[in-house]
C-alpha cells in the first residue's frame, strides 16, 4: 500500500472513530426498538441523544 493511501485511510479512520463511538453508545439506549415518530423528530431526539451521551462518557 502507498503511503499517500496509508496517510489516506488514517485520516479517515480518525474523523470516523468518533462516530462509530456514538451510535454504538446509542444502541444502549433501548427507545429507538420502538421509536415510531416522524422521521424528523427523531433526528432531533437522536442528536439530543448522542450530545447527552457524549458528554456522559467524555466526563
Amino acid at each position: 500500500m502507498a503511503p499517500g493511501q496509508k496517510e489516506a485511510n488514517r485520516v479517515l479512520g480518525v474523523g470516523r472513530a468518533p462516530v462509530e463511538h456514538g451510535f454504538a453508545h446509542l444502541k444502549n439506549w433501548r427507545t429507538f426498538t420502538k421509536l415510531r415518530a416522524d422521521p424528523t423528530h427523531a433526528t432531533q431526539l437522536l442528536r439530543a441523544l448522542l450530545v447527552l451521551t457524549n458528554l456522559e462518557v467524555n466526563r
